[in-house]
């Protein structure tokens, strides 16, 4: 069996991840996947069922109101689940059933830890707002995780129309009907401030939209649970209303960058799209 080094873990890093991933779950997650790859012939598929197990363990405890010890096995289950696609890049071990199980035992567990959260603090308090936390944190994960993948089939649709009428231009240039336009002079003019931000964030490996799902569940599942009962409410509405922001913001850009390409006749993949 190989022996792999930490650096060998640190290349099956993703190139940019949340900054709660880079900060603070990767430095412990990294370490123990070394242990693993090296000491065990633990499966990709073995540590996301052994992540889901920690999160129904997490969803019980806080169905008990146990909210410090609901966290702590959330994160661990977290940590395991950053742990399974390493090991899957680190030994070649990942499978198309893998990225299946993974991607539904992730909802599995947020959806029960939703609902562990909202059914614990209702029977202790009888306040009607922890089912609306309950449903609300269901309802945003899910519009989330369903319109990713619509948002990258559109962009995918608007970069085939592009390169289509791209090299139609091109023909129509080789063919003498359109002479070549001279490209305007790139501007010389120092980095915006934004774009030095995204490049600080770059050489961190942290995603320039600070607010994603990943931090929204750290926020209700963690952040909120640690601090205590009457955090719950508070932090869950903050997290869940910048994450709405971040999702308008994307459809937003979405929406630019399809309207930058000229209507065009539909073609049979945007017509998969609209259904």
């Amino acid at each position: 069996m190989r022996a792999y080094s930490l650096n060998d873990v640190h290349a099956t890093r993703k190139r940019r991840d949340s900054w709660w991933t880079v900060f603070l779950v990767d430095p412990v997650a990294c370490r123990l996947t070394l242990f693993v790859a090296n000491r065990t012939s633990v499966t990709p598929n073995g540590l996301t069922r052994l992540s889901l197990a920690l999160g129904m363990g997490s969803a019980a405890c806080f169905a008990l109101g146990q909210l410090v010890a609901g966290a702590a096995l959330f994160y661990v289950s977290f940590m395991v689940d950053c742990m399974d696609g390493k090991i899957a890049r680190l030994k070649g071990t990942g499978t198309a059933f893998g990225l299946w199980l993974d991607y539904v035992g992730d909802r599995i567990r947020v959806v029960c830890c939703a609902g562990g959260l909202a059914f614990g603090q209702y029977t202790a308090t009888g306040d009607l707002a922890y089912i609306l936390l309950g449903a609300g944190v269901a309802v945003l994960d899910l519009f989330r995780y369903v319109n990713a993948p619509q948002m990258k089939r559109v962009r995918e649709v608007v970069r085939e129309n592009r390169a289509e009428r791209q090299a139609e231009r091109q023909a129509e240039r080789q063919a003498g009907s359109h002479p070549v336009e001279p490209r305007p002079p790139r501007s010389a003019r120092r980095p915006t401030l934004r774009r030095r931000a995204d490049r600080f964030l770059a050489r961190h490996r942290v995603r320039s939209h600070l607010i994603s799902g990943i931090e929204f569940h750290a926020a209700v599942f963690v952040v909120a649970p640690l601090i205590g009962v009457v955090a719950l409410l508070p932090v869950v509405a903050v997290a869940g209303g910048l994450l709405l922001l971040n999702e308008v913001f994307l459809i937003h850009r979405m929406w630019l960058f399809a309207r930058a390409v000229p209507s065009a006749p539909r073609p049979e993949s945007m017509q998969r799209v609209a259904v």
